[in-house]
């Protein structure tokens, strides 16, 4: 399988950065093909300009897409699958990864009247490392936000099948469930660190 990974995370230094790599290594050991687009360091530009959005807003489809934008389309359709490997923001994708969508999905290549030209994918794989937990989300509502944002309206129909993965609490300090870091380290981030690792490389295997 051929699998296109969107990354978006500032640091390297994060456990985001060992979730995309653990994802790697399974993939090649599945023997399964990818190519990554790492948002952060392409310095991918995430806001519109004005063609841009004149193109999108009066659905032009004469009108050019900007050659970055093209290229990661091209990257959508050379591929069986898409994965999304990102930390949660405030109950959402990083801002990178918001104008990635914003800029990406563009009128005629992902949504329009007919004969869009984005290639239906296999498979959409949403995964994301959050401070809060699982309990936190469903009690609050958030789990169930965050899946009809990313699941049914981003990858809506563009996928066969899709799913989300929350890793939670992966958050350094603890506090998160309030959003009141206390500057104590979250104990749970070193107990739940294999056990989200070896499941980030399940999924790769399986895809």
């Amino acid at each position: 399988m051929n699998v296109f990974i969107v990354y978006a995370h500032p640091s390297e230094d994060s456990f985001t950065r060992r979730i995309r790599d653990r994802f790697i290594a399974g993939l090649e050991s599945a023997g399964h093909c990818y190519t990554i687009s790492d948002l952060y360091r392409m310095n991918f530009r995430t806001d519109m300009d004005e063609d841009e959005y004149r193109r999108e807003a009066f659905y032009r489809l004469e009108a050019p897409v900007p050659e970055d934008v093209r290229r990661e389309q091209e990257k959508i359709n050379r591929g069986d699958a898409i994965v999304f490997i990102y930390p949660v923001f405030w109950s959402d994708v990083p801002a990178k990864l918001k104008g990635w969508f914003d800029r990406v999905w563009t009128y005629g290549f992902a949504y329009g009247p007919q004969n869009i030209s984005m290639k239906r994918l296999e498979k959409g794989l949403v995964i994301c490392s959050a401070g809060n937990t699982m309990d936190y989300f469903r009690k609050t509502g958030l789990l169930q936000s965050m899946e009809r944002v990313m699941l049914d309206d981003r990858l809506h129909d563009r996928v066969k099948t899709r799913e989300l993965v929350i890793l939670e609490a992966t958050g350094r300090a603890t506090g998160q469930a309030t959003g009141q870091a206390t500057g104590r380290e979250n104990s749970s981030r070193e107990e739940n660190w294999d056990r989200h690792l070896d499941r980030v490389f399940s999924l790769a295997r399986n895809l």
